[in-house]
């Protein structure tokens, strides 16, 4: 496990006390700190993985567990964090895992055993619909990225519960979030960059690829809220580059989420992620932020993409990265521009607040002007505000 996890002794004697290995076969790959992949579909994508060990921390910080208490998982995968959860709630408390793949189901049980957990109960359906058997529970825990909150699992909390899910906002702006019950709704207690697989069943949220070189080592990752039109596009990187420096800067290793957050609530197509293979940088064909690439929007036949630019060293030894935004198409300086101003207003207005999330009973005007937008979902939509 990675040695910068910060966590409480109950979760931390949870991760060391559970063989990892007996869940994901194989104690090299499965005591590093990265994402194990347990199932693909026929076409190659990974549908199931169990993640980074850090990120499993994380979540289980985020759920408060205590002993005694029950707890239901959406997302069973190879039964790991149904492990953890059981270790931390005790002989006294129960752990329900509900997964949509047949076989994943069996692998869990099978594990478990091996593992010689008996307080866990595995649960082949769509985890959307909760398991109202057991239910009412005392935290529910969500490791597949969901679009909407399933309105079973606010139902099946009980009173005073904690629920956990990593939602994805808007295009690829994702965070597993803390959600407790308060007299207008659903207020968040915290949360965390994060992104999982998606949820499958009817909360699937599955977007595609629209690769922007013939070689494919350019490729866009679309989400269902996004349009893009691969077609349109074909080609764009060849169009003459624009690049605007927009005077933000940010230290060394300081994560970029919350201006991220900002573009995807107010770009007309949100960012999505632009993955970049080394040859593409290479050849000079991009010059995207990081080495897996950067974030990026597409308006009809353009696009624009962030990248950064260190500043001269200062005299502590130290320095700091420029933002920068590329756009390329027709009409690509205009996008470019037009992103380049709305990261200059959240650096100027909103960059120095906070964040905070609700999901409320009652509809909720947005009013962008002051940072407050609400992203529309069939049922339960999600209030985002800036203060």
């Amino acid at each position: 496990m990675a040695e910068d996890i910060n966590r409480t002794s109950a979760v931390e004697v949870a991760m060391l006390r559970t063989p990892r290995h007996l869940f994901l076969r194989g104690a090299g790959q499965a005591y590093a700190d990265e994402t194990v992949y347990a199932k693909t579909d026929a076409r190659g994508p990974s549908i199931s993985a169990a993640p980074q060990a850090r990120i499993v921390a994380m979540m289980l910080e985020q759920l408060a567990l205590r002993p005694g208490q029950r707890v239901m998982e959406v997302g069973a995968s190879a039964g790991y964090n149904a492990a953890l959860l059981a270790a931390i709630v005790g002989d006294a408390g129960r752990v329900v895992t509900i997964e949509a793949n047949e076989d994943l189901v069996e692998q869990a049980r099978t594990n478990l055993a091996a593992a010689d957990i008996t307080t866990v109960d595995v649960v082949h359906g769509d985890g959307a619909f909760g398991y109202a058997e057991g239910a009412p529970y005392d935290r529910i825990v969500a490791t597949a990225d969901a679009h909407e909150t399933p309105a079973a699992w606010l139902e099946q909390l009980a009173p005073g519960g904690r629920l956990v899910v990593p939602l994805r906002l808007r295009g690829a702006a994702s965070r597993s979030i803390i959600f407790e019950r308060y007299e207008g709704g659903w207020r968040d207690q915290g949360s965390e960059l994060a992104a999982f697989m998606p949820l499958r069943g009817i909360g699937d949220d599955a977007g595609r690829l629209v690769p922007l070189t013939p070689h494919q080592d350019v490729v866009l990752q679309v989400h269902n809220d996004q349009d893009v039109d691969a077609a349109a596009l074909a080609g764009v990187l060849e169009t003459e580059r624009r690049k605007i420096w927009i005077d933000v800067f940010f230290p060394p290793k300081v994560p970029y989420e919350w201006m991220d957050l900002w573009l995807a609530c107010r770009l007309d197509n949100a960012i999505m992620q632009m993955n970049v293979q080394p040859t593409a940088v290479e050849h000079g064909v991009v010059t995207p932020m990081f080495g897996w690439g950067a974030m990026a929007t597409t308006r009809g036949a353009d696009l624009a993409y962030l990248t950064t630019r260190p500043t001269p060293t200062r005299p502590d030894g130290s320095r700091l990265y420029e933002v920068g935004v590329i756009g390329h198409g027709p009409r690509g300086w205009d996008l470019a521009h037009h992103v380049s101003e709305e990261i200059r207003t959240w650096d100027a207005t909103y960059r120095s607040g906070s964040v905070h999330f609700e999901i409320p009973d009652a509809p909720v005007q947005a009013d962008p002007s002051v940072g407050r937008f609400v992203l529309a979902r069939p049922r339960h939509p999600i209030t985002v505000t800036w203060k």
